[in-house]
């Protein structure tokens, strides 16, 4: 059974609100998709050092937290995934989302690290790279007129869907990726290759 919860996930207390909750109800975590985000296009000229902290918090602090509040739980189990939603702006500069690319990178570095640190444990960690996915943050790309400049350079001619992800953190969450630890997985129509 999933549950899901909203909550700033910058707020180390209420991680731990979420997982007493959770164990309390169900004795055990099993997984976590650290899925919250946000995107907002700014260069590195721009020097806005508020989209640089708001960002960093949502995007980079709350993943560390995330996994920092479900990892001992997952280790007294012996069992755990933890699926990190990275972008493929984790692979690769992004000129006009210097602060974006810079959370995910950083959220591709922790992953890996955890999943070093989480392994002799059982517990998995790995990384979903999107490309351009249809959801309500390419608003941003449609008020800056670059959805369609952006959408013509996707090699199989159209952006995916939130299912397509959500397809690929159901596996990685199954028994089916049992020796998928510290990767990073890639879903972006072949933009990337």
């Amino acid at each position: 059974m999933g549950v899901f919860f909203e909550h700033d996930v910058n707020d180390a207390d209420r991680w731990a609100v979420v997982v007493k909750e959770i164990t309390a109800e169900h004795g055990r975590i099993d997984v976590l998709v650290n899925n919250a985000g946000i995107f907002r296009l700014g260069e590195l000229l721009d020097g806005d050092r508020e989209l640089w902290d708001t960002t960093i918090a949502i995007n980079q602090t709350g993943v560390f937290l995330g996994m920092q509040a479900v990892a001992p739980v997952m280790v007294e189990n012996r069992s755990g995934s933890i699926i990190n939603i990275s972008s493929i702006a984790g692979l690769r500069g992004v000129a006009v989302a210097h602060t974006y690319a810079a959370s995910k990178w950083a959220v591709r570095g922790m992953t890996r690290s955890a999943a070093n640190e989480l392994a002799p444990h059982q517990v998995r960690v790995n990384s979903i790279h999107p490309g351009i996915i249809d959801t309500p943050m390419l608003k941003t790309f449609d008020e800056a007129g670059l959805r369609e400049t952006v959408k013509d350079q996707i090699p199989m001619g159209y952006e995916a869907t939130a299912e397509d992800v959500a397809r690929l953190a159901l596996f990685l969450a199954s028994d089916e990726s049992a020796y998928c630890n510290g990767s990073e997985f890639i879903i972006d129509g072949a933009y990337t290759a």
